[in-house]
């Protein structure tokens, strides 16, 4: 969130922001208020659709805000076909790449004018970490970006710094274990009769599935799945849950679920989450490095156990 803050003052009262509708809840709340009450302006459009965001454009747009894939729905968006139209209204593109981490995606190569991490996630890995991350190819834009960090106090402790430099030392042999981890989990739940839907961009079937090939190296470790009988279903799934903590966080090497709609994105209006397709029986996984066999049992389990 502080990385988030200091993006936002690159801008000034009266300039206007096109965000996707099924953004972070985090951010959503950050953006709705108070960086609102501060005169930003704030559009949140589904940008799976290029249009969408064509259309929002107005001469007061400074900047398009991009989640790909999104949390907690994996919806992906062309990344590269964004930044040619914010560039071509004179707009800047900030891309939050926390879910995929540089190892799969690097939205650099995409056109993106700024990166954004959240480095209490894959980045560190071992959830012992809060903080975040900058990254711009532009010095005017570093030079101000610095400034921000030093004058709001935004910058992180010299020791979390060396967790996470400690941690992006294993990055690449983890991902590859949580995204491997992930794709069987993702299968094995799409088999299962209690679950309705699964979300995960490495499924052949995912509406975005040949855009991911096209603008990540991987599919990553987080998917989210809605369970069948609504929210209550969806609760005792959780709590039934061994391996699997509950709690928010994402990235770290053990597995996590929550669920969103109460926890994550409870910050968004019920209007907000339903037109993001988030509702009450939808669960949230990071799947960890733990052993496949295991993470699949107890999940499969919790299903079962939920059902009777």
């Amino acid at each position: 969130m502080s990385a988030i803050n200091a993006c936002m003052h690159l801008f000034k009262p009266g300039d206007h922001i096109i965000a996707g509708h099924d953004i972070y809840g985090g951010t959503y709340r950050l953006f709705v208020s108070p960086f609102t009450d501060f005169g930003l302006k704030f559009t949140f459009v589904n940008m799976q659709d290029v249009e969408n965001v064509r259309k929002a454009i107005t001469p007061q747009t400074k900047c398009v805000w991009i989640e790909t894939p999104s949390n907690p729905l994996l919806n992906l968006v062309d990344m590269q076909a964004i930044a040619d139209v914010a560039r071509g209204a004179g707009a800047i593109t900030i891309a939050d790449n926390t879910f995929m981490s540089p190892y799969f995606q690097r939205p650099f190569q995409q056109g993106v004018d700024i990166v954004l991490h959240s480095t209490t996630k894959y980045l560190n890995g071992h959830s012992d970490v809060v903080g975040g991350a900058i990254i711009t190819r532009h010095q005017p834009h570093a030079e101000r970006i610095g400034y921000i960090v030093n004058a709001l106090g935004l910058a992180c402790s010299p020791f979390d710094a060396w967790l996470v430099l400690r941690g992006v030392k294993t990055l690449g042999p983890r991902m590859e274990v949580h995204q491997r981890n992930a794709l069987a989990v993702a299968t094995a739940l799409r088999q299962h009769p209690a679950v309705e839907k699964v979300y995960y961009p490495g499924l052949t079937d995912h509406p975005h599935h040949a855009l991911a090939k096209r603008q990540m190296t991987g599919f990553g470790g987080m998917l989210s799945f809605d369970v069948k009988g609504g929210g209550a279903q969806a609760e005792k799934v959780m709590l039934a849950a061994k391996l699997y903590s509950m709690a928010e966080s994402l990235g770290g090497v053990e597995s996590l679920i929550e669920h969103p709609e109460t926890m994550s994105h409870a910050s968004m209006t019920a209007e907000a989450r339903r037109g993001a397709g988030i509702t009450d029986k939808t669960l949230r996984v990071s799947v960890g490095i733990e052993h496949q066999e295991d993470l699949i049992a107890d999940l499969l389990g919790a299903l079962d156990q939920a059902s009777k």
